[in-house]
């Protein structure tokens, strides 16, 4: 089974927001296989899917940003869910709206919701779909920028985004993802 996380905050605030494009691609994957996130186990909403290459748990977890490997521990437990067959979906303030960056491991780089995952999960070896949103303008507050909706220009570069990154969940169940990463890290 697989496991694939989409990182972001609840509540009708921060929907669309930037910190919120990994809670976007799972919507966005949810509603092209037709099933709805319509589970809840440990602080978190979820959906399995039957797929030709097998079963895939979309996740969101509901937790708040930081706490977010309080809900994948769990839910990876529960489901006896391997490390190698989890990909989370999250925000980078370091690559250009719109890029993505897929990586096999790392450190949190700053960002919270990873930092948790990483203190959850025991380890920093796990898949990622980057997806940049850009750094604030000078003289705006990171935790401002990141909890903004997108200007209509940078909208257009997100559902791009967005659909490439469904694509790339969707290539990664057949391949192995360092192929998929090979593939859309060199994609223009």
């Amino acid at each position: 089974m697989k496991i694939i996380v989409g990182l972001g905050n609840p509540g009708k605030p921060y929907e669309h927001t930037r910190h919120n494009i990994g809670f976007d691609v799972i919507d966005a994957i949810a509603e092209k296989w037709g099933t709805p996130l319509t589970n809840s186990k440990f602080n978190g909403m979820y959906t399995t899917v039957h797929r030709p290459e097998g079963k895939v748990l979309l996740v969101k977890p509901l937790t708040y940003m930081n706490l977010s490997g309080e809900c994948i521990g769990p839910l990876m437990d529960y489901f006896d869910i391997d490390v190698e067959d989890l990909i989370v979906i999250y925000d980078d303030l370091d690559l250009e709206t719109g890029k993505l960056r897929l990586r096999q491991k790392g450190s949190a780089g700053g960002h919270n919701g990873i930092k948790s995952l990483i203190q959850h999960l025991g380890t920093q070896e796990f898949n990622r779909i980057r997806v940049g949103i850009s750094r604030p303008p000078a003289g705006m507050k990171v935790a401002d920028y990141v909890l903004a909706k997108f200007s209509k220009d940078d909208q257009v570069l997100m559902e791009e985004a967005i659909e490439k990154s469904v694509n790339a969940v969707e290539a990664s169940l057949s391949k192995p993802f360092l192929d998929v990463m090979n593939h859309f890290n060199t994609s223009k």
